[in-house]
């Protein structure tokens, strides 16, 4: 692909087309679950009261003509040939264009960002600094937070969307299935029925989740594909018995004649006629799972024209059918020949319950990516399978949306309410995307400002206008998607800015290097044998919750790591460039920093594999600090332990230019590099070079007494056991706060702390090794 269009420097390797088409097909029941099943509701949201269909056959030809052309200019145009190419290292969605931004402009904020970051592998730019051009937005955007502030305001409100997309989604698909049963009861029993069966299959679906998708994910593609197939042979079977020119429908000119016949009516359609690109966004958000040639292949040459085919063969049996007495009966199924009846509803309803599917993975990993941005309470995340990446599951996340999806279905009991709330949720992060990716086409891109302003007005004043016609309707179903986006706004905003205000005094809190260093000499403090692991959210500096906490108790462990776990905005943080170590103080107080690092989707460590990994990066940072000592001492540019306490060291990071040959093969280390920023950085001999345990030979001629004494000592707090020491927080506000403040952080913060997930079962702290220091902040 071309590097201009947001690929990198280097072109990528092409696939071979076996692993293409195989792709493909699969994307099928993740990606296109949801935007295949959407010709169940379009036309019944469509016609349900705002306009009437009449014998001229001008609303179903104008109908017809906006869903086809929607369809070409938004998933196909937009999506496909588009938004796919904004990809952060391969991943998809609106945190994958955040990412992107934040990279290209100082824009992020994040509080623990270091320098450091940016020697990521996969923190790679379009283009190098000094190549890139400032633009005047990089430049608004970097010096005024306000704007910073919007545009992460912008993206958690696309969030908050997706997340009321995924209460709504499951509803009207199953509904609109089950709906079939319409033909073959009577309007009491059908009202009697299809409500009960549709909250059957939703706790049914809701209860499954638990086991994740893997055990059952092979049936997804077929039962997509059988459904693509069976809606475009009666598509075509509609087309050829009851009307073939209904391809003049396809003429622009039967949108502007819709429109003149039923104006404000007309208008307010739109709201139904959006519904046909639900689900368009999967198509960019589960792109990491597959890859953009085989989401174009899949969605070019059988998606789209099978929908199209499905939105033709309805609208040519409409318009020979104008006797339809019942509202309800627009739907999917009066099209639908009775001798094949039964078997379509089935399929309809495995197809339903597949894009439903589709919409709850992607609510729960929105929400991982939030909560790992600091922008969403703690929750706990498991992962429901050991060999695919992503697959993951939130029990309270969960039965909260089979509770919200239970209400909606038995509150609003009908598909044009369930299409209006819908349709606002979905064009609304359709909005988000749009604002995103021109940002992405200016400062990522590096493309000129006309040509975003192209962009954004030409899609932009598309899905303005459906927009629009949807928030119209806000008394008829709309209120609900806004309601639950200001209460998730609210509560992700308050989240993270307490966050954040918490960060600033811990800052501010922190105590000096020298504190520490004068603990050994008090009378009656002891070094007590095993490893302390210090969480902090500091990269620098000892945290106030230490000194708290050996005020209290006058004991701490002879091996000390201050540990600072952080996300970094990439989607993905190689295992080999993880970890960031350094010392605190001289090496013989035995005290270190490390800084572990993840991306926006990585998988947190158990915790046992993190002490082992912990553990084995001290012994190769210890090797190295040695060597590191020795080459300073040959150049006369010895550092003390003051300048040094920031330089840290990654290890087994990708191997470098050159600059110090040493050859340790024993430790897995090939070659090391002091590198302009204070960092030095450490490359792997290979992959498998890292091992669980570390063996000291006394006998080794690279490893001098010191380091012999300090690796055992290392050796031995292991065996003697690790302690995991964490703040326990409690936020109140400053006196003479705003009553807006003392609800906010006072009251609502700290509710939302009480009722989430602690660290310890996020980061995955067995019970028997924490010890909890409180800590009351004072914002």
């Amino acid at each position: 692909m071309d590097p201009e269009f947001g690929r990198g420097m280097a072109p990528p390797k092409r696939e071979p087309w076996r692993t293409t088409l195989l792709l493909a097909y699969q994307s099928l029941g993740v990606v296109y679950g949801d935007l295949s099943i959407s010709p169940l509701y379009v036309y019944k949201s469509t016609f349900a009261e705002d306009i009437t269909h009449s014998e001229t056959n001008e609303e179903i030809f104008g109908a017809l003509s906006f869903v086809f052309w929607t369809l070409t200019l938004i998933p196909l145009i937009k999506y496909v040939s588009i938004v796919l190419r904004a990809d952060d290292n391969g991943e998809g969605g609106t945190f994958a264009l955040y990412s992107l931004i934040c990279r290209h402009a100082n824009v992020s904020l994040l509080p623990n960002r270091q320098v450091a970051d940016e020697e990521l592998s996969t923190y790679k730019l379009e283009h190098p600094p000094e190549v890139a051009h400032k633009s005047r937005i990089k430049e608004l955007l970097e010096k005024h937070k306000t704007l910073q502030t919007a545009l992460l305001i912008m993206v958690m409100i696309g969030t908050c969307m997706v997340i009321g997309d995924g209460v709504l989604t499951p509803v009207i698909s199953v509904f609109s299935a089950v709906s079939g049963l319409e033909l073959s009861l009577s309007r009491d029993q059908h009202e009697y029925a299809v409500i009960p069966i549709t909250c059957v299959i939703l706790v049914f679906l809701f209860a499954l989740q638990h086991y994740g998708t893997h055990r059952v994910g092979f049936l997804f593609a077929p039962i997509v594909l059988a459904w693509l197939i069976c809606m475009s042979v009666l598509g075509l079977y509609n087309i050829i018995h009851w009307n073939l020119q209904i391809y003049q429908a396809l003429n622009p000119y039967y949108m502007f004649k819709f429109l003149k016949k039923t104006r404000q009516s007309g208008w307010k359609s739109l709201g139904g006629i959006l519904l046909c690109m639900t689900g368009s966004e999967a198509m960019f958000a589960d792109l990491g799972h597959f890859s953009y040639s085989a989401i174009q292949l899949a969605f070019t040459s059988l998606v789209y024209p099978a929908l199209i085919l499905g939105y033709m063969g309805q609208a040519a049996y409409l318009s020979k059918h104008h006797n339809l007495d019942s509202t309800y009966q627009i739907g999917y199924y009066i099209s639908v020949p009775e001798s094949v009846r039964w078997p379509v509803l089935v399929l309809a309803i495995l197809a339903s319950v597949v894009g439903s599917q589709a919409i709850i993975s992607g609510t729960f990993s929105i929400i991982n990516q939030n909560q790992s941005l600091s922008c969403f309470p703690r929750v706990k995340v498991v992962h429901t399978s050991d060999k695919i990446h992503g697959q993951i599951y939130i029990p309270e996340i969960n039965w909260l949306l089979m509770v919200l999806c239970i209400a909606v279905t038995v509150g609003f009991r009908d598909t044009k309410q369930m299409g209006n709330a819908s349709g606002l949720a979905v064009i609304t992060v359709m909005l988000v995307t749009t604002c995103l990716t021109s940002l992405v086409i200016m400062l990522c891109w590096h493309r000129t400002p006309a040509l975003a302003l192209i962009f954004f007005l030409f899609f932009g004043s598309i899905e303005a206008l459906y927009f629009s016609a949807s928030l119209i309707k806000f008394t008829g179903g709309a209120w609900l998607p806004i309601l639950l986006a200001l209460i998730l706004l609210a509560v992700m905003f308050v989240w993270h800015h307490t966050t954040i205000k918490k960060y600033e005094f811990d800052l501010h809190n922190k105590v000096t290097l020298e504190w520490l260093l004068a603990l050994g000499d008090k009378l009656g403090m002891v070094r007590v044998p095993g490893i302390g692991l210090v969480y902090t959210d500091l990269t620098s500096g000892v945290p106030a919750n230490f000194s708290r906490f050996v005020t209290n108790l006058p004991a701490f462990h002879r091996v000390l790591v201050f540990v600072c776990v952080k996300s970094v905005p990439v989607p993905h943080v190689l295992p080999a460039e993880r970890y960031l170590v350094g010392r605190v103080g001289p090496a013989g107080h035995r005290s270190y920093r490390c800084i572990v690092r993840y991306g926006y989707r990585d998988v947190h460590q158990d915790v046992d594999s993190f002490e082992t990994e912990l553990v084995e990066s001290l012994a190769t940072f210890i090797k190295l600090d040695a060597l590191y000592r020795c080459s300073d001492a040959a150049g006369s540019e010895q550092l003390d332990y003051y300048e040094r306490e920031n330089a840290l060291t990654v290890i087994g990071t990708n191997p470098l230019r050159r600059h110090l040959s040493y050859d340790a093969s024993h430790d897995g280390v090939s070659s090391v590099e002091n590198s302009p920023n204070g960092i030095v950085e450490l490359a792997a001999a290979a992959p498998a070079a890292k091992r669980v345990r570390f063996v000291v030979e006394a006998s080794s001629p690279d490893v001098d007494k010191g380091v012999l004494e300090e690796l055992q000592e290392l050796c031995k707090a292991r065996e003697a056991g690790t302690a995991f020491i964490m703040g326990h927080s409690h936020v109140q506000t400053k006196p003479g706060s705003s009553l807006l403040k003392k609800l906010a952080v006072g009251v609502g913060y700290n509710f939302l702390r009480r009722n989430c997930r602690g660290p310890d079962v996020v980061l995955r702290v067995p019970p028997a090794s924490l010890l909890e220091v409180g800590m009351v902040y004072v914002l």
